[in-house]
């Protein structure tokens, strides 16, 4: 799988921000096919910056409803990355 479609996005909530600033960790919406390995090495390549973890939750679509019609929001996938000492990822900086 090509790295550049491995990581979709990077999720900047309250929560992420504050993970960045205490341990150093990013948080992705990742490809669903993507495991542990390939997101560590995705995001090694794209930001230059050495990983020490990985960790992956599988996030399923809520069902929601609009009057009587029944719907459902897509499933995705989310990936936190820990980061070494030193490292830092520029596109969350300033937020």
């Amino acid at each position: 799988m090509d790295i550049y479609h491995i990581i979709r996005r990077a999720l900047i909530t309250e929560k992420s921000t504050a993970a960045k600033g205490e341990n150093n960790k990013y948080i992705f919406e990742v490809d669903r096919r993507a495991n542990k390995i390939e997101v560590a090495t995705a995001v090694e390549k794209l930001f230059k910056v050495k990983v020490l973890d990985v960790h992956v939750m599988n996030i399923v679509g809520k069902k929601k409803r609009v009057g009587r019609i029944m719907g459902e929001k897509r499933s995705w996938k989310k990936a936190i990355v820990t980061l070494a000492p030193g490292s830092r990822i520029e596109i969350h900086e300033g937020v």
